[in-house]
Parts: C-alpha cells; structure tokens; sequence
C-alpha cells in the first residue's frame, strides 16, 4: 500500500485552477509523489483500517514569516511512515522493516514515554496515545499560531473513542526551540523519555547541532530508549545527512544504531552517504530512517 493513501482532503470545494492542477499531478506525471499535504482551506484525514474512525488533521494559516518558514503547516511523508511503523509494531501487524535487521515490534510504544521534536501536524505521537504509550509529550517551535493548531489538532483526535481500546494516553502540547535546554519544559523532562520521534527535522544543516543536544537531554538512560529519526529526500540530500555523522553525535552522547532508505511504496535500500544527482522526482519517493540511542560505555569489568 502506497505511503500517500491514508490521507485524504476534507473541505469545501475549489475553483482555483492551482488546486486543480495540483491535485492532478499523479496523473499528468505518475512518478511523482506528494511529499507535504493539506492548506489553510482543507483539512486532513487520516484512515487507517485499524482505527475505529479517521483522524481529522487541521492544519496552520501561518500570517508571519518566520512561521512560514518553520513548514510546520503540512503533514509530510515522514510522519505518515513513522506513523504507519509505531502503528504496525505496536498492534503486531506484518511489516517488512529495516531491511531485515530490525523486526515490526522494534516500534511498539506499549508503555512507553513518548516526545516528539518539531512536531507538526503530530501525527505519529497522536497514534502513539491511541495506541498504548503511556504518556505522550508533544513539542514544536515556540510560535503562538504552531502551538495552538497542535493543540487543536490534540483535542481533535486524541479521545477513547479513536483507539482500539477505547482508551488514550495523557498528551501535552509544550513549545521548545531546540538546544535551549535552560527552559522551565526542559529542566523538568530531562532523561524522562524512552522513546524521541523526529519527522523531517533535518533540511536545516545549523540546526543539526541543537537538535542532536535536544535528543541526547530529553531521552532517557536505559539500554532500550530510542530516537527514531525520518526524513524525506525532498530538500537534498546534502543538507540532511550530515545530521548523521558520527562524531557530530558522539559529541552529544549519541551513536547510530541502525540506518536506511525506505521510499513510498515500502521499497528498502542501503543507506549511502551519496548518490551523486539524483532526479528531484526520484529523490521525493525516499526518505531516511535512522535509529539512534545514547552512547553505551565500555564495561568496567569490576563486578558490584
């Protein structure tokens, strides 16, 4: 199943020959994929067969600039494919991951504290709630306007009647710019989270540094917490992977586990570092999953 076919608009219809034209460039041109979804006009839904009942996703009219720039009012691929792995682990459902090395229960949230950075549309720490983690903790650039439809979009979605078993995780909506770790948020969850969801986060090389220290102070201690990381292809892939590089997560405490290619149709590669050019309609089906977790020490082999 295509990544692209649980979302749907939902809203008035439209005159605009722009809207006209691109809701039809599957069809003009078959090889090419939506990676962003939604405007101001049209909500999303969200209908997965293991849901009692779609998930309406409104989306942000940013007004300023600066919250434009942030793209936060799209849903992305990125969130649509974390969404479908927390989804398939935690209701143990079929699904070919990792190219082998990880299993689909790799991505059961049963229990599990959960944070989302540059949450977006949160999409995936919504289904998370739904799903089973026991507490949820939803962030996003500090804007009033990001903010208030991430909180919006929480009180949509994130009720009893949306899960399976008829029961939700508390969920808080809290802003945070990453690296500012001096914050009355901060100070209170540093090390709380078993489990950090990162969605298409990486498109800003000077932000790679900050959002490594906000993985490393927010995720926990133990052997199994996690950092799930996935990012589209879509803005080059020069700019998003040098978040990857060793010693820039060394330098946070942080080591890569595992990493690869996975594009819209569930098709896996190897993750590589470059692909000389690619075709901008090519590249647009990919996206990167990494998982990262904290460094592990080497055992002092003194037994206590």
């Amino acid at each position: 199943m295509a990544l692209t076919s649980r979302i749907s608009l939902h809203g008035p219809a439209t005159d605009d020959p722009e809207d006209y034209f691109g809701s039809s460039l599957g069809v003009i041109f078959p090889d090419d994929v939506t990676n962003q979804h939604g405007d101001a006009e049209h909500s999303l839904l969200y209908t997965s067969p293991h849901l009692p009942q779609p998930l309406h996703i409104a989306l942000s009219d940013p007004d300023q600039e600066n919250d434009r720039k942030l793209f936060s009012h799209y849903l992305w691929n990125s969130s649509l494919l974390l969404a479908e792995f927390v989804e398939a682990g935690t209701l143990h459902l079929p699904l070919n991951v990792g190219l082998g090395r990880l299993k689909p229960e790799d991505f059961d949230v049963t229990g599990l504290e959960i944070l989302e950075l540059g949450a977006g549309t949160a999409l995936p720490s919504i289904i998370s709630a739904l799903l089973g983690a026991s507490h949820v903790a939803v962030t996003d650039y500090p804007s009033n306007i990001v903010l208030k439809m991430l909180r919006a979009n929480v009180a949509a979605n994130a009720k009893p009647k949306g899960s399976p078993s008829n029961t939700v995780a508390p969920l808080t909506v809290d802003g945070h710019s990453w690296g500012e770790l001096d914050t009355p948020f901060a100070a209170s969850n540093r090390g709380r989270f078993d489990r950090v969801f990162v969605c298409d986060c990486l498109w800003m090389p000077w932000q790679h540094v900050n959002l490594h220290k906000s993985i490393s102070w927010f995720l926990n201690d133990s052997s199994s917490s996690r950092a799930w990381v996935v990012a589209g292809f879509h803005t080059g892939r020069t700019k998003m992977r040098d978040f990857f590089m060793e010693a820039a997560l060394l330098d946070a405490g942080l080591e890569l586990e595992s990493i690869w290619e996975r594009d819209c149709d569930g098709v896996e590669r190897e993750w590589a570092w470059d692909r000389g050019q690619e075709d901008v309609s090519e590249r647009k089906r990919w996206l990167a999953v990494g998982v990262l977790r904290k460094v592990r020490l080497p055992s002092s082999g003194i037994g206590g």
